[in-house]
Formats: C-alpha cells, sequence, structure tokens
C-alpha cells in the first residue's frame, strides 16, 4: 500500500510539531521542514502528494513554494496557512494552484478534512492519468491501418520512438499519411495531453510564414492592431507538425533553426525572446539528403530535425493494406452517407488492389467515397468506381506497330489476369466473369491453359 505523502513547511515550532503529529495519527507519511529553503531541497529529490506550507517565512515564502511546487510537480496539491488572513492573499494563492487557504488559528477537525479532500483530489488524478496511459498502451498506435511488413515494422518504430521526446522527420510521398504517423507519435508521447497543431510550410509566402510561426506584436507592421500568438508559441509544451519542411525558404530556415537551438522565439516585431518548449515532428516528400547537397536545404537544420527519420512507403508497396484501407473507408463514408453498403465485389475489389494510386491512400479514399455516393446497392461493383481503374487493369498491353488484338485475345487476357487476382481459383474466376466452371474450363482447354482435367481447384 502506498502511503500519501505530506510536506508540512512551518517556521514556528510549535506550529509544525501539531500539524506532524495531527496528521501522522490519520496514518499519513509526514516530513515537516522550518523553512522554505528547506521544502525547496526536499521538493527537488521527492514529489509530495501534498503540501501544507505557512505564508509568511523568511527567505523563501509561502508563495514561492507555492510556484515551485507547482512548477515542478503540477499534481502535487497545496494547502496554504497563515495568521495574516486576507482576501487578496487567498485570492493570488488560489489563482497561482493552491487547494485550499486555512486561516490560523485553525480547528482540528477542519485541518483533517481539507487535507482528506486534498488527497481525495490527488488520487482521482493519478488514477485518471493511470487510465489514460494504460488506453494509450492498450490502443498502441490508432492512427496507423496496415498489416503489410513494411507498416507493422513502421508502427514498431512509432511505439520506441514516440516516447523519447527526439524530433522526427518523415519521409513519404504526397497522401501517404504522413500527418497520420505525426498524430500517432503525439499521441504515445509524454505530450499527448498538451496540443498538436499542424503546419503546411508550403502553403505561405515567407512573410505569412514567419507571422503564423512566430506571432507579431501590435503595431509591428501596417495592418497589426493586436498582439498575435504564432503557431509555435501556441504549442508550448505539444508537438508541432510542420509538412512540406522542404518548401520553406532559407532565411525561415535560419529563424526556426534559432528557435530549436535556443528553444525560444521572437515575435515580428519583437525584441523579447519568449521561451518556448515543443517537439517538432517535420515531414517532405523531397529527398532532403539531395537538397542539403545542392544548397536548397541548411544542413544545420537538417540534423535538427532529422534525429530519428521515418520513411513511409506508397501504397503501391503495401498492396496487402488496400482492403483495409478500403473497407475503412466504406464504413466511414457509408456511415456518413447515410447507406448500409456492406462490401465490395470480389471483382471490384481486385481492381482496387491492382490499382497504381499515384495519389496513395487520399486517392484510395476519393475512390471509396465516390464509389458510396454512387452505389445504391449493398455492395460495390466495378461500375462504381473510375473508368480509368478498369481500363489500367485490364488494358493488354501492345508495342508501337503490332497489330490490335482480336477480342478472344482479349478475353484471353482478361480471364488469365482474373485468375491471377483470386491466385488461380477457378470457381471464384468463374463467379466473377459470370460463367459456369466447366465454361470456364473450356475456353482454357481451348487455348492450351489447362492440363484438360477439370479439378477443383
Amino acid at each position: 500500500m502506498k502511503w500519501n505523502s505530506i510536506l508540512v513547511v512551518d517556521d514556528e515550532p510549535i506550529a509544525r510539531e501539531n500539524l506532524e503529529h495531527i496528521l501522522g495519527k490519520e496514518g499519513y507519511e509526514v516530513t515537516a521542514v522550518d523553512s522554505g529553503v528547506d521544502a525547496l531541497k526536499k521538493m527537488a529529490n521527492t514529489e509530495f502528494d501534498l503540501v501544507l506550507t505557512d505564508l509568511r517565512m523568511k527567505q523563501v515564502d509561502g508563495m514561492e513554494v507555492l510556484a515551485k511546487t507547482k512548477e515542478q510537480h503540477p499534481d502535487t496539491e497545496v494547502i496554504m496557512l497563515t495568521a495574516y488572513a486576507t482576501v487578496a492573499t487567498a485570492i493570488e494563492a488560489m489563482q497561482k494552484g493552491a487547494y485550499h487557504y486555512i486561516p490560523k488559528p485553525y480547528k482540528i477537525d477542519e485541518v483533517r478534512l481539507i487535507v482528506k479532500r486534498a488527497l481525495e483530489k490527488k488520487r482521482l488524478k493519478d488514477e485518471l492519468q493511470l487510465l489514460k496511459q494504460d488506453y494509450r498502451r492498450r490502443v498502441g498506435v490508432p492512427f496507423i491501418i496496415g498489416k503489410s511488413r513494411k507498416m507493422q515494422e513502421l508502427v514498431e518504430m512509432v511505439n520506441q520512438i514516440a516516447p523519447t521526446d527526439c524530433n522526427v522527420l518523415i519521409f513519404g510521398e504526397t497522401g501517404t499519411g504522413k500527418e497520420l504517423i505525426a498524430r500517432a507519435i503525439h499521441s504515445q508521447s509524454g505530450r499527448a495531453e498538451e496540443r498538436f497543431l499542424a503546419f503546411n510550410c508550403g502553403a505561405f509566402n515567407e512573410e505569412l510564414l514567419a507571422n503564423e510561426l512566430f506571432g507579431h506584436e501590435k503595431d509591428a507592421f501596417t495592418g497589426a492592431s493586436t498582439t498575435k500568438i504564432g503557431l509555435l508559441e501556441a504549442a508550448d509544451k505539444g508537438t508541432v507538425f510542420l509538412d512540406e519542411i522542404g518548401e520553406m525558404p532559407s532565411s525561415m530556415q535560419v529563424t526556426l533553426l534559432r528557435a530549436i537551438e535556443e528553444r525560444s522565439l521572437l515575435r515580428v516585431g519583437s525584441t523579447q525572446p519568449i521561451s518556448v518548449d515543443i517537439r517538432i515532428v517535420a515531414a517532405t516528400n523531397k529527398d532532403l539528403t539531395k537538397e542539403v547537397q545542392r544548397g536548397g536545404f541548411r544542413k544545420d537544420l537538417f540534423y535538427r530535425l532529422n534525429v530519428v527519420s521515418l520513411h513511409l512507403p506508397p501504397l503501391v508497396e503495401r498492396r496487402d493494406d488496400v482492403p483495409l484501407l478500403a473497407h475503412h473507408f466504406l464504413k466511414r463514408y457509408s456511415e456518413a452517407q447515410d447507406k448500409v453498403i456492406e462490401d465490395f465485389s470480389d471483382e471490384a475489389m481486385a481492381i482496387l488492389i491492382n490499382y497504381q494510386y499515384p495519389g496513395n491512400i487520399r486517392e484510395l479514399e476519393n475512390i471509396v467515397e465516390r464509389a458510396v455516393a454512387l452505389c445504391n446497392d449493398s455492395v460495390i461493383y466495378p461500375k462504381h468506381l473510375p473508368q480509368e481503374l478498369g481500363y489500367y487493369s485490364f488494358k493488354v498491353q501492345r508495342h508501337p506497330g503490332q497489330k490490335l488484338p482480336s477480342l478472344e485475345e482479349n478475353e484471353c487476357e482478361y480471364i488469365l489476369w482474373v485468375l491471377k487476382q483470386v491466385n488461380g481459383n477457378k470457381t471464384r474466376a468463374a463467379e466473377i466473369l459470370d460463367i459456369d466452371r466447366v465454361s470456364l474450363w473450356r475456353k482454357l482447354k481451348r487455348w492450351g491453359l489447362t492440363d484438360g482435367s477439370e479439378d477443383e481447384s
């Protein structure tokens, strides 16, 4: 069993000893010190559940003990004790995070009750934090869908690096899900309770980029009628996702590098640095190594961002994940459009699996959303998919100068393609082709593509 730990801080020996005796009889683990200086030394090495501190003490008073406690151990509760109670000091103490303010002389039962309530609040906060940690541990990476080997390796890497708080650089083509990976890293980190802010570095010119990232002071330029907090400052204690980092102008790269190295920033029009504590996850579809070599991206910033690198494979390299992703989007858009569409036909799924996806996951999502909008059945069929998908999948390759294929040659090519999609299962192929097995067998026999036996494969 974990005993509740309490730190009592009071420079009056009798008052300090009385509190230590009263709280000790209640079963609490009590540590008592006679000055604010000693209290800060104790808290530097030990985290207490509760601090009871006198207000007026030499060198370090109760307000400073309160401030340092909340700075070092935000979840520790603090109760203020003073013989010089005023409304103003009570309000100030509560604004700075004190749980309660008790004037001296106090009643023993009152102290017991307030201490009990403060520790109950601390217990509930601890339990909530444990539940959140357990949820994140059980859920793992909630945003990543994929069973392919490359995606499983990526998930393992995300789980490993997320708690480390190091900067991460994500490489991947447009539409591969770089922001989702960044959100997964944030959700698994110690910053998960703080803000995650995403920013596209390629969407603004240099002047607007500085304003959006760093903010500005009032009257910093024409039209700046109020002070504006920039994205980096707004994300303090959280995570910033900088997409298309390779598009950032060189001068802004210098400013960003300084902010990362000094952990502070300057608003536009200000000379007063503002401290920031942020984790940066950046992403690019460019080869930044080549950009560094040709001088298009700063080497020092590249190494600051590229503490750990992740490479997202294009969808064409993870075809095993297409059915999972397609069904995920089917469920989402069926619900959004208030339709009951349960599945894809085998032929439609074969088309989706075989397509090249130049737009990656984003393109697959758009294809499924379109199919759901056009579908009035309970199943998605090829007719609901864009025509270019079918054409790309089924067209017969011919070199320039060759004669056009006959209808029978096209039929042969198509049947062989369907058989390939169903791993040679003739029963499934016949169902997709809408012919019986005997007819399929006869066609294959005519083309010399069977051993003559009508097997059950």
